[in-house]
């Protein structure tokens, strides 16, 4: 997507800026003060997603939100590297460009799982992580074999992301699709996304992500994932089954689970108000900061 086009009235612009690393030139956004915040969106989101919800967030921390490598106005890597762990490597690679070392990190269906390898990887050491409806377990049974490879077939050619561009240009066939989430978002969100679907480069990211996704090395290890998680999930949702969340309550071995009745797959886009307070009350649980930076500079 073009930032002088698509970009013009883009969510928080103002926090936006474009950062290479890994290889990539990345868009970000920064904005708030306070312990740093990762934010990672989904599938076929942007910082969009964020839109009401970063900017509440901000008033306790420093958050940090990317656009995922291929997604919204961030370079898309080779096919090769759109896999999970590549995806968390290129993620680390843009935190040491940044400096930044999040205490705590949010991710949204397939961002958690990119968070949940970042921390496995040892590639981030948060204290906690928030899992939004999140994608962290695999597909069950002939689907888990036949949708990467129909994602895969999919995005080997050109004129698939064209023709689902082409249907994103019609706001009813968009509504219809968003409504697959179980949530009702509003009208900027529903133009934020139609913009997004409209961009063949985009769509074709979002399946070369699906194509090469593979999420049963990172279930196996989940177990051994050592920060605190705090698994939300949006009773409502179509795209992840809402007892994947008393599953891997199950798994993990700190984990608390809450649940958001009449909410979809985008909660955080639906009840911003409501996910970011319950963010905000999760702050006591970070450590306090050393003493030395309690003190005042001399």
């Amino acid at each position: 997507m073009k930032w002088d086009v698509q970009g013009r009235d883009w969510p928080n612009r103002d926090s936006s800026r474009f950062v290479r690393a890994g290889g990539l030139l990345w868009h970000v956004q920064v904005m708030g003060s306070g312990p740093s915040l990762l934010l990672l969106h989904g599938t076929g989101a942007a910082t969009h997603s964020w839109r009401d919800l970063a900017p509440r967030l901000a008033r306790q921390f420093t958050v940090v939100a990317p656009d995922l490598p291929g997604h919204g106005f961030t370079q898309a890597p080779l096919p090769d590297f759109m896999s999970l762990p590549s995806q968390a490597r290129l993620l680390g690679q843009l935190l040491e460009r940044l400096g930044v070392t999040p205490a705590i990190g949010v991710g949204h269906s397939a961002g958690a799982a990119i968070l949940a390898r970042m921390a496995l990887d040892e590639r981030i050491a948060p204290d906690l992580l928030v899992s939004l409806n999140g994608a962290l377990l695999p597909l069950q049974g002939h689907a888990s074999h036949l949708f990467p490879a129909a994602a895969k077939l999919l995005s080997a050619t050109r004129l698939v992301p064209r023709l689902f561009s082409l249907h994103a240009t019609n706001r009813a066939w968009l509504s219809r699709f968003l409504d697959n989430t179980g949530s009702r978002i509003d009208a900027a969100g529903l133009r934020h996304y139609q913009e997004l679907l409209r961009d063949p480069g985009h769509v074709a990211s979002g399946l070369r992500m699906m194509a090469h996704w593979d999420l049963r090395p990172l279930a196996a290890a989940l177990p051994d994932l050592a920060c605190r998680v705090v698994l939300v999930c949006g009773e409502a949702d179509r795209m992840i089954p809402p007892d994947d969340a008393a599953r891997l309550a199950r798994m993990l071995p700190d984990a608390t689970l809450v649940s958001l009745p009449e909410l979809g797959h985008l909660a955080h886009e639906e009840r911003p108000d409501l996910v970011a307070d319950l963010v905000m009350r999760l702050r006591p649980m970070l450590p306090a900061p050393p003493e030395a930076a309690l003190q005042p500079a001399c």
